[in-house]
């Protein structure tokens, strides 16, 4: 989804007024940014209903209450339901896969620093809060029965696994490690995605803090000559 534009036109004192043309363009940029805001409300409006009511029960007159708008601007621009559902899921996904590739190039080139930082991004407050995790869990309850969820669905995309692959697969290299990279990267991913659930049921021993601290407990675990435990047993920073 195109990032929400804010257009702003100022008059000045003796400016002379634009040619039709010109005012034309103007206007039709402004539409065009009135379009994105309203949809942007209305996917949020969606993840708010999906996290409050759960998948069957969210409805666009859910969603148009819960935007502020008319229930006539929810069907302008989704048409339906089932439309509405797959922009939010897009937009979720788009934004995740945003989050762990900007993770992923601030950390650098060391690939313990870049596997860390995959995992560190995973308990971000932005992306990983009760409201998008539950939302999450009602798409993933309904990927199944779904062919166009499944294509989108996940917040473990193919390109995601493979980075997690091809980093433990460099780790292997330099630590000497006899670890199927394949398994370990699949057994990480697993790990990330049940700390999710733990988190979205709210269980009381499980917050982002202490999920994150478990998640780099298992690096220091699996990569014991990258992450090495300070004398207080916590993995050190790559």
């Amino acid at each position: 989804m195109a990032e929400t534009v804010t257009l702003m036109k100022t008059a000045q004192a003796g400016e002379s007024f634009p040619e039709p043309a010109q005012k034309g363009d103007a206007e039709k940029r402004g539409r065009k940014a009135s379009k994105e805001v309203r949809q942007l409300q209305l996917i949020e409006a969606t993840i708010d209903s999906l996290a409050k009511r759960g998948y069957s029960e969210t409805t666009m007159a859910d969603v148009a209450d819960g935007a502020g708008l008319s229930r006539g601007i929810v069907n302008f621009h989704f048409e339906s339901k089932e439309k509405l559902l797959v922009a939010t899921l897009q937009h979720m996904y788009d934004e995740y896969s945003a989050h762990w590739r900007g993770a992923l190039q601030k950390a650098g080139d060391d690939p313990a620093r870049q596997l860390q930082a995959l995992v560190a991004a995973d308990f971000d407050r932005s992306i990983c809060n009760k409201r998008k995790l539950a939302a999450w869990c009602a798409f993933w309850g309904e990927a199944k029965s779904r062919p166009t969820y499944q294509a989108l669905s996940g917040s473990r995309d193919a390109a995601y696994q493979n980075h997690f692959v091809a980093l433990c697969q460099a780790l292997k290299a330099d630590g000497g490690y006899g670890f199927d990279p394949q398994g370990l990267a699949l057994a990480l991913s697993a790990m990330l995605e049940g700390l999710w659930l733990r988190l979205m049921m709210g269980t009381e021993d499980t917050t982002r803090e202490t999920a994150l601290q478990a998640a780099n407990e298992f690096l220091a675990s699996a990569f014991p000559k990258h992450y090495p435990l300070t004398p207080a047993g916590k993995p050190r920073e790559a």
